[in-house]
């Protein structure tokens, strides 16, 4: 059975472990015991900077989402921004994202978003496919800039 929900304090443990499965799944280093303190403190803490959604499949977290509101100025409405979806392997293809995505859909609609965005990696076709079959619009004119400060 499949459950998505808002993220409780004692997901922690198995929200850090699907950060470092994310990680090593994109050949990137994970968040060392400091992050990991940050990102519990950022979910679960007195003023929380994100949203996180976890699914349950038969109990067991397997997937989560992390979002965060920006703001249209043409719009003048939020817009809620994706910053990771991540299945564990041995639970995808079993409707976690799909579910997932469909929450936040309804997350920006409660929250008057004009818009719900997120990024994809060039080479990630497995999830350009899956955002393709959602009817995601790829902004391909679009660069992400980034400094580190």
């Amino acid at each position: 059975m499949l459950t998505v929900r808002r993220a409780q304090r004692n997901d922690g443990p198995a929200f850090i472990g699907l950060v470092s499965a994310l990680s090593a799944f994109e050949k990137l280093p994970g968040p060392d015991e400091a992050a990991c303190a940050r990102l519990l403190e950022d979910a679960f803490g007195d003023a929380p900077r994100f949203e996180l959604h976890v699914a349950d499949l038969d109990g067991e977290v397997v997937a989560y989402t992390v979002s965060f509101l920006t703001y249209s100025t043409f719009l003048a409405r939020p817009t809620l921004f994706l910053e990771d979806l991540f299945v564990h392997p041995k639970a995808r293809r079993r409707g976690a994202a799909k579910a997932l995505m469909e929450k936040l859909v309804e997350r920006a609609r409660e929250l008057g978003c004009g818009r719900f965005e997120w990024m994809v990696l060039d080479w990630n076709q497995g999830a350009q496919s899956f955002y393709d079959g959602l009817g995601a619009e790829r902004l391909d004119s679009w660069r992400l800039c980034r400094v580190i400060p």
